[in-house]
């Protein structure tokens, strides 16, 4: 049964309110700038996205009535899956094909692993059969977030998933690189100048996002906003007639308009019961982060892939902390990305279907 996500109510602002109004907008910005700066000053994953989302959890657990504009929310979740296209070239189908048997076993176990954590998460009533599934959803988090919401479970509590999973992933990760390669990783700058903007190419990456955003909208396509340019940017890069063009600044603000939809959702009641299920949350993440160290040690084992590869091919979730750091590392990151890649595309069509699927078996 489809769960209604709730949402801010519609409240009409009154002149004498504008500058207050105005004034709530100014500090969830700073705030979410501040959060920003501070999580990647401590090399947190996703700082981008996970500054705004607690600045507007903060907000929202003091009732300020700030939201953003539905349609505003369409077109970042668009630029969003132009991202996660410019990343995931059909280059990676060869690499998939050349190893079928290992991506099915690998991709298979993974997302057996999560759907298993997820089923008794809702068994023991600890959230509604499909949030605790899509929270627990290998993938990119982002879009795992956006899919979620669009397919009826509470983008609040699967954000708190995925976003904790994001972070645990990425610690036990870079440890393990580490431990692995002390003297071959390096950390990534944290500033670096930007490539040289190329306008053309912006034009059609924008009229690919607000097209693909428009259509998500006319048709009602459940998760379209994502889904839609995703696919269509795949293609189109990859038969050459569109070249992804995403400066910081765009990616920065969408993440922003995402992060503060999903924050100011939080009301002390969601906070009060996030808090409840932390403990639990944090043991079920641990289970399928050491589950994947035990399949990575088999795909090691009797596939002879090396270990440090199996490790980050297998982690599950974070796939752009994986990537930066298997470009650091010596690992065969074609495989690396095909197998992280491969599991999103599973979890894209597969996801809804099994979501559902365990909701009615735990009723």
């Amino acid at each position: 049964m489809r769960q209604p996500v709730p949402d801010l109510p519609n409240i009409p602002i009154l002149p004498r309110d504008r500058r207050r109004h105005a004034a709530h907008w100014a500090g969830l910005v700073a705030g979410s700038i501040a959060c920003a700066l501070l999580f990647q000053r401590l090399h947190l994953s996703a700082a981008l996205l996970m500054g705004p989302i607690a600045a507007a959890i903060f907000f929202a657990s003091r009732e300020t009535h700030v939201r953003v504009p539905p349609r505003l929310f369409v077109f970042a979740q668009a630029i969003v899956g132009c991202m996660i296209a410019r990343t995931m070239p059909l280059a990676l189908l060869g690499e998939i094909g050349r190893s079928w048997p290992l991506f099915v076993m690998a991709v298979g176990s993974v997302l057996a692993a999560s759907v298993a954590l997820g089923w008794l998460m809702a068994r023991w009533r600890l959230l509604p059969g499909t949030t605790a599934v899509w929270g627990s959803f290998p993938g990119a988090a982002t879009a795992m977030v956006l899919m979620a919401e669009a397919f009826g479970a509470d983008a609040r509590l699967v954000a708190l998933m995925q976003y904790l999973r994001v972070l645990l992933v990425g610690v036990v990760a870079t440890a393990v690189t580490r431990l692995w390669l002390p003297d071959h990783v390096a950390g990534a700058p944290m500033f670096a100048a930007p490539p040289p903007l190329h306008w053309a190419a912006l034009g059609e990456t924008l009229a690919l996002a607000a097209s693909g955003a428009w259509l998500a909208i006319r048709l009602r396509i459940p998760a379209g906003g994502l889904l839609v340019p995703l696919f269509a940017g795949v293609v189109l890069q990859d038969t050459g007639l569109l070249a992804i063009e995403l400066p910081w600044w765009l990616l920065a603000s969408c993440y922003a308009l995402v992060g503060w939809s999903i924050g100011l959702r939080f009301t002390p009641a969601i906070l009060r019961h996030a808090a409840r299920l932390l403990p639990r949350v944090v043991a079920g993440i641990c289970t399928l982060i050491v589950t994947c160290c035990g399949l990575a040690w088999l795909l090691a084992h009797f596939a002879h892939v090396d270990p440090l590869t199996a490790y980050l091919a297998t982690s599950p979730g974070g796939a752009d902390t994986v990537a930066i750091i298997a470009a650091s590392s010596p690992v065969n990151v074609p495989f690396v990305m095909a197998m992280q890649s491969a599991r999103f595309i599973v979890v894209a069509f597969c996801g809804p279907a099994l979501a559902r699927a365990v909701a009615r078996r735990v009723q």
